[in-house]
C-alpha cells in the first residue's frame, strides 16, 4: 500500500483545528446553539478558580482513595458507593482504589492499560501496511487516553469531564464502541497473519499484501 503523504495529514490536522475553532466561535456568540461547550468552559473556569460546588465529585472521590489506604480490603466494604455520585461510571477509579487499594487497584487498572497499549504499538511497528498502522495506532490510544482522563478527573488533576473508563465504568453504549475499537485492532492482527484475508478484502494479490503485513 502507499505510504500516506505528510501533506494529507496535515490536512486532516487543520481541518479537524479549524472546526474546533468554528464550533468554539459559534458557542461564543450564539451560546444556546451548544450547551454543551458552555457546561465544559463553566467547568474549566471553576476549576481553576477552586470553586467548592463543582468540586463536590472530586472532593468525595479522593476521599474514597484516601480511604482505600495502599493495600486491598475485602471487595464490598467500601463506602463511596453511598455518597459518590456516579461512584460506577465517571468516578468508577476511586471506587475501586478504595475497596482494592492503591497498589492492586490503582497501579493493577493502570497496569492493564498500559499493557494493551505496549501490545498495541507492537503490531503497529510490525505491521507495513500505514492504513491499518495508523487505524491501530489511533483506536488503542484513543481507548488508553480515555481511561487516563477518567483516572486524572477522580485524582482532581483536570475538570470532571464525564468520560467513563472503558470497559470498566457501566454503559452499554461505552462498552460497545471499545469493543468494536478493539475488534478492529484484533482484526488487524489477524490479517498480518493472514494475507489470504487482505487479498480477498482489498482485491490485490495474496503476495503483495502478504509482503505488507509480514512481521518484521
Amino acid at each position: 500500500a502507499a505510504g500516506t503523504k505528510i501533506k494529507h495529514l496535515l490536512k486532516v490536522v487543520g481541518l479537524s483545528l479549524a472546526g474546533m475553532g468554528l464550533l468554539f466561535a459559534i458557542s461564543t456568540v450564539k451560546p444556546e446553539f451548544f450547551p454543551r461547550i458552555e457546561t465544559w468552559k463553566s467547568r474549566i473556569v471553576n476549576f481553576s478558580k477552586g470553586d467548592a460546588g463543582e468540586s463536590f465529585q472530586v472532593e468525595h472521590a479522593m476521599a474514597a482513595i484516601y480511604n482505600g489506604g495502599a493495600f486491598p480490603q475485602m471487595p464490598g466494604t467500601g463506602k463511596a458507593r453511598n455518597y459518590l455520585p456516579h461512584p460506577y461510571s465517571d468516578m468508577i477509579y476511586a471506587y475501586i482504589v478504595e475497596e482494592y487499594g492503591s497498589i492492586l487497584g490503582g497501579l493493577g487498572v493502570l497496569l492493564l492499560y498500559m499493557i494493551f497499549l505496549t501490545r498495541s504499538m507492537r503490531l503497529a511497528i510490525k505491521t507495513e501496511d500505514e492504513f491499518a498502522r495508523l487505524t491501530v495506532m489511533g483506536l488503542s490510544f484513543m481507548i488508553v487516553t480515555q481511561a487516563f482522563v477518567n483516572m486524572a478527573v477522580a485524582v482532581n488533576l483536570i475538570p470532571v469531564t464525564g468520560q467513563p473508563m472503558p470497559l470498566v465504568s457501566m454503559g452499554g453504549t461505552s462498552t460497545l464502541l471499545t469493543s468494536v475499537a478493539i475488534g478492529m485492532i484484533l482484526g488487524v492482527s489477524t490479517a498480518k497473519y493472514n494475507p489470504e484475508m487482505i487479498s480477498k478484502q482489498t482485491g490485490q494479490s495474496t503476495s503483495a499484501e502478504g509482503n505488507a503485513y509480514a512481521a518484521t
